[in-house]
C-alpha cells in the first residue's frame, strides 16, 4: 500500500505542488535511508540506482566479484515493495530461458506461453557479459519497450521495469563486449570501486551483528510501486530551461567534436561520439536529480554530477587511445572542464 493518499484529480497537472515535491522528498528520503540499511559506502551507486528509477531508465553496474551489486539491486526492490528476479549470465544461457517460450499442453492439446524471469518489477542480469551476443540482444526489446514477444505475441511487462545489469572488468577471462545497440539502452553505467577501510570494518560490523552476510529483507519503512510511478510523473513536470537544455546539447555535441569550444584532437582520441540518447539521458537524470534534492527547476550541476555515468558508455575511444591507457571518464572530464556552465 502507498505511503501517500492519491492526489486530487483538480490540481494542476503541468508544473510541480509544493505537496508533491514533499511527497517525492518523503518516498526519496525512504529509498536512500532503506539502501544506508543494506549497503554500506558506495553513495555514488545509491544516487545512480535512484536517479535511474525515478528517470525510468537501466542500470548497468561493472566491478569485481564482492562489491555489493547484487545487494543493491536487492534493495532497490525490496525498498519499492516490487518484485525481484535474478539472473545468473553464462555462455550457454539461451534467449528462451531470459523471456519465456511456448510449450505443447498435451491435455489443452494447445501452446502455452510461459514467461521466462524477466517478468519482474527489478531484474537482475548478472555477469551479463558472460552471456552470448544473440543473448544480450534477446535484452533489447524489454528494455526498450517494457515489453517480449513469445510466438508472435507481444506480452507487457510489469510496470515499473527496470533492468540491473552487472559486468566484470572487459579483461577478466571469458567475457564478451556488449553490443554497441544494447550498451546505448542503459540510461548509465556505474563503476564500482572498492570500499574505504573504515567503511570495510562498518561492512563486517553489519555482518556480525546480524549474524549472517546474507541480504536481510526487513526494512523500517517502504514505498510501493505506486508512488515509484508517482515520482516519474513528477520528475516529467520538473522545468527545464533553453540555457540548460542548451547546455546538455553542448556536452554532447563535444563528445563528437563540435560544440562551442570543439576540444582539438579529439578525433584521434574518440572514435564515436555520443548520440542524441545522452543529451535525452542528460535532461532525463537532470529532471530526476532535481527532484530527489527538493526542487521543481533543473541546474546544470544536476547534470554534471551524473554526466560520468551517462556518457561513459556511449564515447568510444579509438584503439590508439586505448593502447595509450586513455579512458572515456578523462575524456568526459576534459568535456566539462571545457564546455562553459551557464
Amino acid at each position: 500500500m502507498s505511503l501517500f493518499p492519491s492526489s486530487p484529480a483538480s490540481e494542476d497537472k503541468t508544473a510541480l505542488s509544493s505537496k508533491e515535491i514533499d511527497r517525492a522528498s518523503i518516498a526519496i528520503k525512504i529509498l536512500r535511508e532503506g539502501f544506508a540499511s543494506q549497503v554500506i559506502g558506495q553513495i555514488d551507486l545509491r544516487e545512480t540506482l535512484i536517479a535511474a528509477l525515478v528517470a525510468g531508465g537501466h542500470v548497468l553496474i561493472e566491478s569485481v566479484p564482492g562489491l555489493a551489486k547484487t545487494t543493491a539491486a536487492q534493495t532497490l526492490a525490496q525498498a519499492v515493495s516490487g518484485t525481484f528476479k535474478r539472473i545468473q549470465c553464462t555462455p550457454d544461457l539461451m534467449p528462451s530461458d531470459l523471456v519465456g517460450t511456448q510449450i505443447f499442453d498435451f491435455q489443452t492439446q494447445c501452446l502455452i506461453t510461459q514467461i521466462g524471469p524477466i517478468n519482474a518489477n527489478f531484474v537482475l542480469l548478472d555477469e551479463i557479459n558472460r552471456s552470448s551476443a544473440k543473448t544480450q540482444s534477446a535484452m533489447l526489446e524489454a528494455m526498450a519497450e517494457n515489453a517480449v514477444t513469445i510466438g508472435g505475441e507481444r506480452i507487457d511487462l510489469p510496470d515499473p521495469f527496470m533492468v540491473i545489469a552487472t559486468q566484470n572488468p572487459i579483461e577478466e577471462e571469458g567475457t564478451y563486449n556488449l553490443p554497441e545497440a544494447q550498451m546505448d539502452r542503459f540510461l548509465m553505467k556505474a563503476v564500482m570501486s572498492y570500499p574505504s577501510e573504515e567503511e570495510e570494518q562498518q561492512i563486517l560490523d553489519l555482518v556480525i551483528s546480524r549474524g549472517k552476510d546474507r541480504f536481510d529483507p526487513h526494512f523500517s519503512q517502504k514505498i510501493d510501486t505506486s508512488d515509484v510511478k508517482f515520482l516519474r510523473s513528477a520528475a516529467k513536470k520538473v522545468h527545464v530551461s533553453q540555457q540548460v537544455i542548451k547546455y546538455a546539447v553542448d556536452l554532447v555535441e563535444t563528445t563528437r567534436g563540435e560544440g562551442s569550444k570543439p576540444i582539438r584532437g579529439l578525433h584521434q582520441i574518440v572514435r564515436l561520439g555520443a548520440s542524441p540518447r545522452a543529451s535525452i539521458a542528460l535532461i532525463r537524470v537532470g529532471q530526476a536529480s532535481a527532484l530527489m534534492q527538493g526542487r521543481d527547476y533543473v541546474v546544470p550541476e544536476d547534470m554534471k554530477y551524473f554526466a560520468s555515468n551517462i556518457l561513459r558508455h556511449r564515447i568510444l575511444l579509438t584503439f590508439e587511445a586505448l593502447a595509450d591507457g586513455l579512458t572515456s571518464d578523462e575524456v568526459i572530464a576534459k568535456v566539462l572542464e571545457v564546455v562553459p556552465v551557464p
